[in-house]
């Protein structure tokens, strides 16, 4: 889509592994994987789920860390037990998935919704009144004893009627989001071949897995990496001590709000922005191509400019001026049509094969592009098939998931060639979009409702499965390994996960009370929605509009002129909230990369490139292990990532 600063250079080139034997994979990956698929989801659930608020999920670094290290031991005393490279990965990608679903961004929600709107009603809300009667019961508990336990703790979800009572939500939408999940593989298989083999993208989020499992790699003997592993790691390890004894000084890992500083009109219009820098941060931002992490901060900056700027010309009392929000997700949808574009012919030529139903360029895919078609097509029926049956208009239902999966596509594409630390777009989502392009009116009160429950899958996009999906193909790509044993282990971490996730959350909820705070925001405006319906938000989509064009004019100028460096994916990653938490950490890796290559060129890049990948693992390893002591004690702890 965009072109950038090749990263194949900092692993093994693909002529290498070329000339290398395959690796081959054993069924036991997928087994190892589906045993910790339990573990790693109650860690998630009691842990605050905030391992998966950037792309690279610490808790899969830390296990995978774990692994390597276990499989030292075996290559010395059970050589041919010990894991290879593909297995490794198998397991990595299994539990990547299956945290993208069990994490914030989806199953933490989705607890809040299915328990928030019932146990939340008062008669001063009305909300029993209002749309209780537009939830089906057998998507939800509607019992408040029995929602008692997981909103207050101190319970037992092992008592029969408990159980009971959550067994038919649970399978329900287990399988909801085995649907949702499997549409994104379909697509992934349909778009991976001109994404990984054709253009080649750079993939940098894949490249401290794939360098801490390839035996051949020197990354784990480099001095360098062990650097950088000791500053990350000896960093939280001060902070983690100082957060359990505050005699002991602490370093860094705080956010430091600049409003102070811009007190007058109009330069307080700026809002919340914090400065901070976090070494993971840091690393992660060095492995992105130089002209995103320029254009992460510059834009983070201009989003900024333009808030001033509407003070300035007395447009702020307007709401929601200047629309950022809509902004965001038009520029997201115009990187969609850009891959789109991007991608026709070989989209065509998928639509040909899959119709006459010749095999000859699939034999390598991890599935046919004939079953990926009929994949995605089902599971396009299915859902819609859901949406009718909870009362939706199927013409609506049919906008949403086309929003919905435009977006995923456009966040995939993004994290394979770019390799965007976040990417949250938080609270707008198609259901946000829909409502400010049609207003209320036309949607029916079950419409409304069903947004309210969507919003478990469409409150932020940072941990999102898709990315990790065709990353996982990536990788068994370089470690010349099986790719449909990697999809076998992706189908059965992604069936596996919601009854497993639900299992996490529900035993810990009850034990210690769940997290339902995240349903006010969706239910309240469902609330304002039935009160005071709404008329199309003519405003909002100029924004939508003027966010899509603007991604496409930077698309055609990087296309035109070669310094150009006003990137588009930039444009759109930079306004959201995950933003404000690290752009002060992207702008120093951009600063650092920047020097070293004036100064020491590529070689001097390439030899740094090692320490910052330590930065990342010595964080993650040291945080993975203050994260999971919380979780085993439920107690609180030093929380590195925010």
């Amino acid at each position: 889509m965009l072109k950038n600063a090749k990263h194949d250079d900092l692993i093994p080139s693909s002529s290498d592994r070329d000339s290398q034997p395959p690796n081959r994979t054993r069924w036991r990956a997928v087994v190892i994987g589906t045993l910790l698929l339990p573990a790693n989801a109650y860690w998630i659930a009691s842990g605050e789920a905030t391992s998966t608020t950037v792309s690279l999920f610490f808790n899969i670094i830390f296990i995978l860390f774990v692994l390597l290290l276990l499989n030292l031991l075996f290559k010395q005393i059970a050589p041919n037990a010990a894991l290879n490279q593909g297995e490794l990965l198998i397991v990595y990608v299994m539990l990547s998935i299956s945290s993208g679903i069990a994490g914030l961004d989806m199953m933490r929600v989705l607890m809040a919704v299915l328990v928030g709107p019932f146990w939340y009603a008062r008669p001063e809300n009305e909300w029993a009144e209002l749309f209780w009667r537009f939830i089906p019961h057998w998507l939800a508990v509607q019992d408040k004893e029995i929602l008692k336990g997981f909103a207050e703790g101190e319970s037992s979800f092992y008592v029969p009627q408990v159980v009971q009572a959550w067994i038919f939500p649970t399978l329900i939408w287990s399988g909801f989001i085995f649907l949702l999940v499997f549409g994104m593989l379909c697509i992934n298989v349909l778009v991976r071949r001109p994404w990984t083999e054709a253009e080649k993208l750079s993939y940098p989020i894949i490249q401290l897995p794939l360098q801490m499992t390839d035996g051949r790699s020197s990354l784990l003997s480099n001095r360098m990496m062990w650097i950088g592993f000791g500053l990350g790691a000896g960093l939280d390890i001060l902070n983690g001590l100082h957060f359990l004894y505050p005699i002991i000084p602490g370093l860094g890992g705080r956010l430091y709000d600049l409003r102070p500083f811009f007190t007058n009109k109009p330069w307080n219009a700026i809002g919340w922005t914090p400065v901070a820098i976090f070494p993971y941060a840091v690393g992660l931002g060095f492995l992105i191509p130089l002209d995103l992490s320029f254009a992460c901060w510059f834009f983070y900056l201009f989003w900024k400019g333009e808030r001033i700027l509407a003070n300035v010309l007395g447009l702020h009392s307007i709401p929601e001026f200047p629309y950022i929000e809509q902004q965001t997700t038009g520029a997201y949808l115009g990187l969609f049509l850009i891959a789109l574009w991007m991608t026709r012919h070989h989209l065509k030529r998928v639509v040909f094969a899959a119709i006459r139903g010749t095999s000859g360029e699939t034999t390598d895919e991890p599935m046919s592009y004939r079953a990926a078609l009929i994949g995605l097509i089902f599971v396009f029926g299915t859902l819609l098939f859901f949406c009718h049956q909870v009362g939706m208009a199927l013409w609506s239902s049919f906008l949403f998931f086309l929003i919905y999966y435009a977006i995923s596509t456009a966040i995939t594409r993004m994290r394979a060639e770019l390799g965007s630390p976040v990417h949250d777009l938080h609270f707008s989502g198609p259901d946000t979009t829909l409502i400010k392009a049609l207003g209320t009116r036309v949607l029916s009160p079950n419409e409304l409702t069903m947004y309210g429950l969507f919003h478990f899958f469409n409150r932020a996009y940072r941990g999102h499965v898709m990315p990790h999906q065709l990353e996982g193909f990536k990788l068994m790509e370089r470690a010349r390994a099986s790719h449909r044993r990697l999809l076998w282990g992706m189908i059965v971490a992604i069936a596996l996960t919601g009854p497993v996730a639900f299992w996490a959350y529900l035993s810990d909820g009850y034990r210690y009370s769940g997290a339902i705070g995240y349903a006010w925001r969706p239910f309240n405006k469902l609330q304002s929605w039935l009160y005071h319906p709404l008329s199309p938000d003519y405003g909002a989509m100029g924004g939508l509009i003027f966010g899509m064009v603007t991604t496409l004019f930077l698309m055609v100028m990087r296309m035109r002129f070669i310094w150009w460096v006003f990137h588009p994916a930039g444009f759109a990653v930079s306004s959201s909230w995950s933003m404000n938490v690290f752009w002060g950490s992207i702008f120093v890796s951009w600063l650092l990369k920047l020097i070293l290559l004036k100064l020491g060129g590529v070689k001097t890049h390439q030899k740094a490139i090692p320490l910052f990948l330590g930065l990342i693992l010595g964080e993650f390893v040291i945080g993975g292990f203050w994260s999971l002591r919380g979780a085993i004690w439920n107690i609180p702890t030093y929380r590195f990532l925010f």
